[in-house]
């Protein structure tokens, strides 16, 4: 008896595994368009016992890169992060350089997160330059000469693959992500383009169906334990 439970005990422990690496895999899928994603991948990991864990990774590597043609839109080209501070100062790191300005005139995020330590654009702004190492310049008027209003700063990780999901397509640093460097000769910022999403919807899809596949085959071990069980206790009554 005391073997059923502990297969019983087995089978649903790693089950649920199975059920959080199909949220990752859901979510990963969802956010197939979402500007500058990192997929994250959760691998299952069956340990001497028989119990199954899971490891969950951030994927780091680069989406393709597409020209939008708007001034406020950047893309890193290569590895990095924006640093960008919410309204209450917690700071979370992005690769969303879809960028508009907040009513004070400062550059933010599409929900308001604000740009490094704050780049202020002028009301009466007639363009912005956006150089490759984050050097942000302002036109007055279409003659005018440029003005450095501030830089958008780029950081990077020892380990940017144990950084966490945040708030909206942000990340959060780890212990062991590291702390965030400022890159100090950045020049891989591109202007007028952005980072779509590197998930792979062909890679989503076989994973969810290799999943689905393995989570039949758990529910009908279930099933059979179940059943074994039952009959154990009718004979024993």
């Amino acid at each position: 008896m005391y073997n059923m439970q502990a297969v019983i005990r087995k089978n649903i422990n790693n089950s649920t595994i199975q059920f959080e690496k199909l949220g990752y895999i859901s979510n990963n899928i969802a956010n197939f368009n979402t500007i500058g994603y990192k997929t994250v991948s959760f691998e299952q990991i069956l340990r001497e016992d028989g119990y199954v864990d899971g490891a969950i990774k951030t994927n780091i590597k680069n989406g393709s890169i597409r020209i939008s043609g708007r001034d406020l839109d950047i893309a890193i080209d290569g590895a990095g992060y924006i640093p960008v501070v919410s309204e209450n100062g917690e700071i979370q790191y992005t690769r969303d350089g879809s960028l508009t300005r907040s009513e004070g005139g400062f550059l933010t995020t599409t929900d308001g997160w604000m740009v490094g330590d704050g780049i202020k654009v002028p009301a009466n702004s007639y363009k912005l330059e956006i150089k490759s190492n984050g050097d942000v310049y302002n036109y007055d008027n279409a003659g005018s000469l440029p003005e450095k209003i501030g830089t958008i700063p780029i950081v990077q990780f020892d380990c940017p693959e144990e950084l966490e999901q945040g708030h909206n397509n942000k990340m959060i640093a780890t212990e062991t992500s590291g702390a965030p460097v400022i890159v100090k000769k950045n020049q891989n910022i591109k202007q007028h383009a952005l980072e779509a999403s590197n998930a792979n919807m062909y890679d989503e899809l076989n994973d969810l169906m290799r999943l689905n596949t393995s989570m039949i085959a758990s529910m009908n071990l279930m099933r059979v334990a179940d059943d074994m069980y039952n009959k154990a206790i009718n004979i024993r009554e």
